[in-house]
Formats: C-alpha cells, sequence, structure tokens
C-alpha cells in the first residue's frame, strides 16, 4: 500500500512539473518616439529565453555600439489543461545601442542553452532621415502611473521628482585664470541605479577643464527640500576661465536606468511587488559664472600664474670650468593654473660670460577634488665662457592670489659661484705655426709695373660705400617694420592665416603621437586664434553669435560661417568624449584647414 501511494505521488509530482519547450526570441526596436533607427540614436535589442535555465551572452550589432546589456524582467505562469499542468517562464534581456553607421544589417540567429533563435534584420539611416512619431505624454513613465508596455525601458524628459541631477560651481564670480570646482551630483529615490553613459559632453564655454577623479564611490544620503535622497557626486571638473564676462556652462545629458518598484494585491498571495526597469535621460541644470579681469595695471615681470606657488632654486656645486656644461634646477610648487606657470627670461638676468640655454620642464601635476595642484621643474642648462667670479641672480616668480586680491612674488635664492680655467673650445683652439728661416725667392718680374695704391682702387671705396647702403637699408627696413607694427590689430589680422597654419602643424604632430587631448587643444587654438585675429576682436567678445555676426557682415556667406562654428562644436566635443579614433582626428584637421582656406578666400574676394 505504501509503495502503490509512492507511485502515486512520483506520478503527480511529474504531471505539476511538466514544462513546455524551450524558445529563445530576438526582437529590434527604436527608442520610444522614433519610427526608425537613426545615426546617434539609441535603439534596444530584446531577447526573450523561455523555458530556459541559458543566458545570452553580450551580443555585438554591425553599424552600432553597445552601451548597456542586463537581465532586465522575468515571469512564470502554471496552466492545467484535462488535469496536465504546465509551467512555462521566461526571461528578458535587453541591450541598449547607440547607432554609429547607416546601412541595413542583420543579426543571429543564436543558440542560449541548446535552443537556437530567429534572426532579425534593422536599418539604421542618416541624422534626420527617420521620420519622428508623436512623443507619449512624459507623466506615463511617471512613478505611480501604470506604463502602456512594461517589457520595453522607458524615457522621461529631465527626470523626476524621484531622480534628478543637480550642477553647481564653487564660486560664481571668479578672476580670469582662478580655479573653480564644477560639481554634477545625483539624487534619487529608486533602487538599483546603473548608469548607461553619458548622451553628450558638458559644453564650457571660454573655460579651460581638467577632469578630476574624485568622485563618489558609494551612495550617501541628504534631506534636500524637506525630502531624503540617496546622493552621489558622479561627475567633478577643474575649470579655469579664459576671458572675462558672463561665461556660461552647459550641462549635459546622461542616461540612467533604474527599477521602478510595483506593488499589487493578489487575492491569493496577497500583497506583492514586482520591479519595471526605466531608463531616463537626466540633465543637470546649466550655470553662469562672471569673471574679472585680473587688477591692473599687471607687474612687467607678472608669470600669468593664478593661484599660491612658491619657487625654489638648485644648484649642485659652486665650482665650474668655462666651456663646460652645467644644470640649475628651478621648482615651482603650488595650487592654480600650475600648467601655465613661466618664468622671466634667464637670459637677461644671468651675466653675459654665462650662456642660458632653454629649460627642460618636468610637470608632476595631479587633479584633486578642489584643485589643480603639483610641481613644475625648470632644468636649466648654461656654460660659463670666461673664468672669474661671478653671481647668478635671485629668480622672482610674480602670481595673483585669488584669495587676498593680490599680486605676490616668490624668491628662488641666487648663488656665487668661481669659473675655472677649462678645456679650450674647438672654436677657440690655435694653431701653433712652424717658422721656416730660409728665405723665399723674390720674384723681380713685378718690380717693372706701375704702383697704384689701394686708396685709388675700386675694392678700397667698397669698404665706405657697402656699410651706408646697409645703413639706408636698416633705416628703411626699421621704418617699414614700424609701420606696419603701429597697428598690431591690422598686424595680426594679415598674418592670421599664418599663425593658424604653425598652430595646425602642432595639431598635426600630435595627431601623429596618437595624442587626442592635445590634438584637439592645439586644434581648438588654431580656429578661435585664427577668428580672434582675423576679424580683430578681442578674447572677451570671442562668443559664436558675435562671431557669425561679423563674418555676415564681412560678406562670408552664412554657411561658411555656421560650418566653421560646428567644427568647433565638434571639437569642444571630441575632447571630453572617449568616442573616436585616429579618423576623427584626421576628419577634425582637414575640415579645420578646408574651413580656414575658405574663409580665407572669402575674404580676399
Amino acid at each position: 500500500m505504501k509503495r502503490k501511494c509512492f507511485i502515486l505521488l512520483l506520478s503527480l509530482i511529474g504531471v505539476l512539473t511538466a514544462a513546455a519547450a524551450p524558445s529563445v526570441r530576438i526582437s529590434v526596436s527604436p527608442s520610444r518616439g522614433k519610427s526608425q533607427i537613426e545615426v546617434g540614436d539609441h535603439f534596444y535589442l530584446n531577447i526573450q529565453v523561455s523555458n530556459s535555465d541559458g543566458a545570452p551572452s553580450k551580443p555585438t550589432l554591425q553599424g552600432a555600439k553597445l552601451m548597456y546589456f542586463d537581465r532586465t524582467s522575468e515571469s512564470s505562469s502554471f496552466s492545467s489543461i484535462n488535469g496536465v499542468t504546465t509551467q512555462t517562464y521566461s526571461a528578458t534581456y535587453t541591450g541598449t545601442y547607440r547607432a554609429t553607421t547607416a546601412g541595413t544589417y542583420s543579426f543571429g540567429p543564436i543558440t542560449v542553452g541548446g535552443t537556437r533563435s530567429n534572426a532579425v534584420h534593422y536599418t539604421i539611416v542618416a541624422k534626420g532621415a527617420g521620420g519622428q512619431q508623436p512623443q507619449a505624454p512624459a507623466h506615463s513613465a511617471v512613478p505611480g502611473n501604470v506604463p502602456d508596455d512594461d517589457s520595453k525601458p522607458k524615457f522621461i524628459g529631465k527626470g523626476d521628482g524621484n531622480l534628478f541631477l543637480r550642477a553647481s560651481v564653487s564660486s560664481s564670480t571668479a578672476y580670469e585664470q582662478q580655479a573653480l570646482v564644477y560639481t554634477v551630483k545625483l539624487y534619487t529615490t529608486y533602487d538599483a541605479i546603473k548608469f548607461v553613459g553619458a548622451t553628450a559632453a558638458p559644453k564650457f564655454d571660454g573655460f579651460v577643464v581638467e577632469e578630476s577623479k574624485d568622485i563618489s564611490s558609494s551612495l550617501s544620503y541628504e534631506t534636500y527640500q524637506g525630502k531624503t535622497y540617496a546622493t552621489a557626486v558622479i561627475a567633478r571638473y577643474i575649470v579655469f576661465p579664459q576671458m572675462t564676462g558672463s561665461l556660461k556652462v552647459t550641462g549635459n545629458t546622461y542616461t540612467i536606468s533604474v527599477d521602478r518598484r510595483e506593488y499589487y494585491h493578489d487575492s491569493f498571495w496577497g500583497s506583492m511587488s514586482f520591479s519595471t526597469p526605466m531608463q531616463l535621460n537626466v540633465t543637470p541644470n546649466d550655470l553662469v559664472v562672471n569673471v574679472k579681469a585680473l587688477p591692473a595695471p599687471k607687474p612687467a615681470d607678472f608669470s600669468g600664474a593664478v593661484g599660491k606657488f612658491a619657487i625654489t632654486s638648485q644648484l649642485k656645486t659652486s665650482q665650474f670650468k668655462t666651456n663646460q656644461a652645467a644644470s640649475i634646477v628651478y621648482t615651482v610648487k603650488g595650487t592654480g593654473n600650475i600648467k601655465y606657470v613661466q618664468l622671466p627670461d634667464l637670459s637677461a638676468l644671468y651675466p653675459p660670460e654665462i650662456e642660458v640655454y632653454t629649460p627642460k620642464a618636468t610637470q608632476n601635476i595631479t587633479v584633486g577634488g578642489s584643485n589643480v595642484s603639483g610641481s613644475v621643474s625648470f632644468d636649466y642648462s648654461f656654460m660659463p665662457l670666461e673664468e672669474g667670479e661671478y653671481r647668478i641672480p635671485d629668480v622672482k616668480l610674480v602670481y595673483f592670489n585669488p584669495a587676498t586680491g593680490r599680486y605676490e612674488t616668490s624668491v628662488a635664492k641666487g648663488y656665487s659661484i668661481s669659473v675655472g680655467k677649462g678645456a679650450a673650445s674647438k672654436g677657440g683652439e690655435v694653431r701653433r705655426m712652424r717658422f721656416d728661416a730660409e728665405l723665399m725667392e723674390v720674384d723681380a718680374s713685378g718690380l717693372d709695373k706701375e704702383h697704384v695704391p689701394y686708396v685709388r682702387r675700386f675694392a678700397y671705396w667698397l669698404w665706405y660705400i657697402v656699410p651706408v647702403l646697409l645703413l639706408a637699408a636698416a633705416g628703411i627696413g626699421y621704418r617699414h617694420y614700424r609701420r606696419t607694427h603701429a597697428d598690431m590689430v591690422a598686424f595680426n589680422s594679415k598674418r592670421a592665416n599664418k599663425m593658424a597654419r604653425r598652430r595646425l602643424r602642432r595639431a598635426a604632430a600630435a595627431m601623429k603621437r596618437h595624442d587626442a587631448d592635445a590634438f584637439y587643444d592645439e586644434l581648438l587654438t588654431a580656429m578661435w586664434g585664427y577668428l580672434g585675429d582675423k576679424l580683430k576682436m578681442p578674447t572677451s567678445e570671442l562668443m559664436r553669435d558675435n562671431v557669425r555676426q561679423v563674418l555676415e557682415s564681412r560678406g562670408v556667406a552664412q554657411e561658411i560661417s555656421d560650418r566653421f562654428i560646428g567644427i568647433i562644436d565638434s571639437a569642444e566635443f571630441a575632447k571630453y568624449s572617449s568616442a573616436g579614433g585616429d579618423e576623427d582626428l584626421r576628419k577634425a584637421y582637414d575640415e579645420a584647414a578646408d574651413m580656414i582656406d575658405r574663409i580665407e578666400r572669402a575674404f580676399s574676394k
């Protein structure tokens, strides 16, 4: 009897746990509000695995870049037909991609847990070629309202009351070149936050930017406007304003994936909850910084440093030999725009008997949470040319301290040195000639000729004529130099193309080194510098609207001016984005050189 009951129980368990056949289904869908996938847009690949414990690996799609891939939902159900109970369960994996190249592509089939899937075809069109469909109201994804389709990620405008970003700057008023801290902070009440990535880079118009790694590694809690949020610093930059006036910082857009908790009441199980995946596009607020000019008059030996600095010197010995190279090291330490510190011209300070060469600079810079600090060492090589006792003078570093609002000076001590006789240089070697006591025979044939005094020869008067001509040419050249340099603005405008080409050559050298940061720095310097010189505009007026106005007033086509500004925007975006490669650098370089040529031709007409 017991044996019969046991067999009956096993049969019942087998019936209750019968499962449907496993299957794998793949689908591709554009972002919400789009009917097609455009270059630059995000789209989604959904892989639904049913009745299988297998999980797909991260799929790679042609023409797109994977931004995020994870398990987004799961479900299970029971059905009973004619006494046979069948269990079905499924899990959905969603990949978020950014379209990069237009074309028609296919993906699949793939095999998950021994089960083969279908294949899908998708088309990516050029930017602006896809038709837009009316977007769903933003409130449809606000927590508390049930969305239309919970199986797909949702997008809402700039976040909601449960997740938002706040941007702040350490001071809304600053001096030129003063270090400021720009911080982006996340506030949320959602669970399971995952960053998909930033869809754009922040725009720092008129700033030099250093990105800080001092961001939050974990969440903390903060009460804001009477509500408690989990917070984290997700971005921090040290920025240095380069011009006076009101400079704007435009926040960038982040795509964030969250799990929204939904609650409901089941008649059998009671109160239950489930998580709904949702993606939010969140943008922090924009900021304006009022930048003041450094106090006038500036000291004549001002180094351009803004912050707090100190300079020291190091000389290993005070005994030297002539024509032998030696070294002296000046080290600048402090916080601020230390990368741009310059020392005075030492060749004008040192005695003329000591020849000073161009220094080798070594930087040891740290971008912290509140400033840029570190040290820069200038290794000067010099060579004493004559024997004697000499004095290496003190070297002053004049900088502006924003904390005190004054110009301050740090002094590196000088040295007294003794120079002894060293090995003679190759140019100073004396050749010893041997004296031959035998007299040379005199050629008497030349004694009969009539002697003409040297002062009556043309070659003698050339010694007077040539210096006079050279002096006259120098006077004419000097007058021409004074006339062309009297108006430096007009002079710079004439040679704007030449200066831009010189800076583009530096960008090309950085491109060959695969140094993207240096390349975009030189490229932007070349393009902004060209505009300032060619249009005779001071740095404080180099705004995009002003540039368009002046170019149009000079007869330059609007298409050319818009394209020129577009190249600058693309370069600024690429500088702070990790995307792109050598082909993007070459494309940016060619476009910049071509636009400068087109503006030059427009001005020549």
